[in-house]
Formats: C-alpha cells, sequence, structure tokens
C-alpha cells in the first residue's frame, strides 16, 4: 500500500476485481448527512435527515405558539455546491387512537409551509446551518450539529475490504494516481481511542493505524492517528467519516508523504464484517 508506484502499477491490476466489488472508482459524493441534528443547548427539538444520494428528508420536531409539539417534513436536494434546499410541508392527520381515516389527510396543495436549507460545513461534516420559514412567521436560522449523547457505536471486529487511493502533489508528477487495494481489517477499540490493522495482500506489508477517538453523531474520526507498516513507513493520518454500515465498516483518511516522493494520500475504504 505504501511502496514505490512502480510496485503499486505491476499489483493494481491483481487486486482490481475484488476492490472493484467494494468501493466505486468514481470520486466520491458530498458525506451522508443522515443522522438526528440538534443546537446545543436548546434542548428537546432538532431534526432528523434522511439522505438518499442528492435528495434529504428531514423531519422537524419543534414547537407553536401554544408551546406543544408540531410536526413538519422537508425534502432537499443538493445543488453543484454541496448544500441543500426544498420545500418545508406540514401535515395533519387521524387521532393515533382511532381508526385511520384517508380523509384526514390534507390535500397536496395545502401543505406547503414554507422553505428549508441545510448547509454543511466546509470543514467537517457533523456540523452545519440550517434555515427554515414557516408560515411566513419569518426566517429561523439554526447551527446545527449531530447528536452526540448516545452510547458509542460499536466498531471492533474483523473484515475483509478494499480501497481507492488518490496519490497528489507528488515532486514527480508521474506518481500522480489512483490504486486500488484489498485486504482483511482488524478493529479494536476502546472507549477513547480505535485502532485499524491493514493486511494488505500481494503488497507484503501490514499498516497499523492508532489514535484518540472522537464521536460526532453516527461518524468517527480520529484527527491525528500514528501511521506505520512494516515496509518502513511512519508517519500521521487524519481518519474522517468512519461509520458502521449494515455490512460492515467505511472511512476514509488523508496523509502526507506516504511512497517517498512527497506525495499526498487521500483513501476512501469499506470493508464487511466477517
Amino acid at each position: 500500500m505504501r511502496m514505490s508506484s512502480t510496485i503499486r502499477r505491476s499489483i493494481a491490476a491483481a487486486v482490481l476485481s475484488v476492490a472493484a466489488l467494494l468501493l466505486p472508482l468514481s470520486p466520491a459524493h458530498a458525506a451522508d448527512f443522515t443522522d438526528l441534528w440538534v443546537t446545543p443547548g436548546e434542548d428537546a427539538w432538532g431534526v432528523n435527515f434522511v439522505q438518499w444520494d442528492s435528495l434529504i428528508y428531514a423531519t422537524f420536531f419543534i414547537y407553536g405558539p401554544d408551546k406543544k409539539p408540531t410536526w413538519y417534513g422537508a425534502v432537499m436536494s443538493r445543488d453543484g455546491s454541496g448544500n441543500f434546499s426544498g420545500t418545508l410541508f406540514f401535515t395533519q392527520g387521524t387521532y393515533f387512537a382511532s381508526p385511520w381515516n384517508p380523509s384526514d389527510i390534507l390535500p397536496e396543495g395545502q401543505t406547503v409551509a414554507g422553505t428549508a436549507s441545510f448547509r454543511p460545513s466546509t470543514t467537517n461534516n457533523f456540523q452545519g446551518t440550517l434555515v427554515y420559514t414557516v408560515n411566513g412567521v419569518g426566517t429561523m436560522t439554526k447551527s446545527v450539529q449531530r447528536f452526540n449523547d448516545h452510547p458509542a457505536i460499536p466498531l471492533a471486529g474483523s473484515y475483509y475490504g478494499g480501497e481507492n487511493i488518490a496519490y497528489t502533489a507528488c515532486t514527480n508528477s508521474a506518481n500522480n494516481a489512483n490504486f486500488t487495494d484489498s485486504f482483511p481489517l482488524t478493529v479494536t477499540q476502546s472507549a477513547s481511542a480505535l485502532t485499524l490493522v491493514f493486511a494488505f495482500e500481494g503488497l507484503g506489508a501490514t499498516c497499523t493505524m492508532s489514535g484518540a477517538l472522537t464521536q460526532n453523531g453516527l461518524l468517527y474520526s480520529v484527527p491525528s492517528a500514528s501511521y506505520t507498516c512494516t515496509d518502513g513507513l511512519s508517519t500521521t493520518a487524519a481518519i474522517s467519516n468512519i461509520k458502521q454500515t449494515g455490512q460492515g465498516i467505511e472511512g476514509q483518511f488523508t496523509a502526507p508523504g506516504t511512497n517517498g516522493d512527497n506525495c499526498q494520500e487521500s483513501t476512501r475504504f469499506s470493508a464487511a464484517r466477517q
């Protein structure tokens, strides 16, 4: 994984077919913002995001002038800048203790309540700005972040996966390239630390990343991880967007100078639990 570009090119074809099943080789989309989002210090309200590629469906739990819960929803689409915007809706339905009555639902044309937008932070995927209007009352602007007051998400275990690696800013521009690898992955986790051990098949190297763990909603990060390999590499890496998936684990990391040519490495990885 962290050997010379010449060696890497010679083995790339051997691992391509395996890694292609695990990771798309196209550029990564924006992060998945599916999570519960809140404003620190403002208890008892928030918004749930469920994202499908370029769409976010948002459900708001906020309060009316009578201080009672009020239900709103929004469908927001992503623009070319990575921000989301769309229409805010309100609904009504049958009292939950009564038989469902479809006639209690408002016609679609009567449900538009205003607009909503979400602008993710430009520096991370766990903060952002939510702006919404409700029935002309005014515009609410909220600094929101992923909700953190919940148990740790377990990641420890044995996996098998693949990664897509991009080398950029190399001293020798010929070494700027993309590669794929496959590997068994072992993850150990404590309350405050995470260790990832990649055993790269065909490369003859095992690489270990370890550091202090930070949780933001459904995402973990290790902002400053030690990064060493059995081929002699010793550097640091910033690991981000580590997430438990239905089948295993995914994440990404960046690291400087990892192939002997001052290259910047940017890697996305995904692995299925064994």
